[in-house]
């Protein structure tokens, strides 16, 4: 390798060092990435319906046959209250589901129980009753497919789906 070439690689590597951190002068700290750090409408947004699915959590599970809350679930549904007593122009509505066991009525019936509960809950933490809306899928829209026990219990929840507006 000729001594041309040996300089034009060792220059080309010395650019791209030097194009590795951006910000390197920059003497305000990190001002630049903390104010990327939570644009608006992204998971870093603690205001976005996407920060409350994925950070709070949009979902409680329950037992076979149960509409009863676990503690689990209390503890999803003390941080869904806190998110939606802190930014009240989102409501919520919440879908009652049911695994593929039994009828279609009585997961129905099942899932509005669901449902109920997760509503009455956050009532009794303080979200205002008219932001709050309640549907029941029963077993008709299942997250998994399988006649595994597994699958079942995925599918025993309540999700907690955020709107701007009005729920009706």
């Amino acid at each position: 390798m000729t001594f041309l070439s040996k300089a034009i690689l060792v220059t080309a590597g010395l650019v791209l060092a030097a194009c590795s951190n951006p910000d390197r002068f920059d003497e305000s700290g990190s001002a630049s990435a903390n104010a990327n750090a939570s644009i608006a409408g992204t998971a870093q947004d603690p205001t976005s319906p996407l920060y409350f699915q994925q950070a709070v959590g949009d979902r409680v599970l329950f037992e076979v046959d149960q509409s009863n809350l676990t503690p689990t679930a209390t503890a999803t549904l003390d941080g869904q209250a806190q998110w939606l007593m802190r930014n009240s122009d989102y409501n919520a509505v919440i879908e009652g589901h049911a695994d593929e066991q039994g009828t279609r009525e009585y997961n129905v019936a099942l899932g509005a129980r669901r449902a109920n509960s997760v509503q009455e809950y956050l009532i009794t933490k303080g979200v205002a009753a008219n932001r709050l809306k309640v549907v029941s899928y029963g077993k008709e829209r299942p997250i998994e497919i399988c006649s595994e026990e597994a699958c079942y219990a995925k599918n025993r929840r309540a999700v907690t789906v955020i709107s701007a507006g009005p729920t009706s």
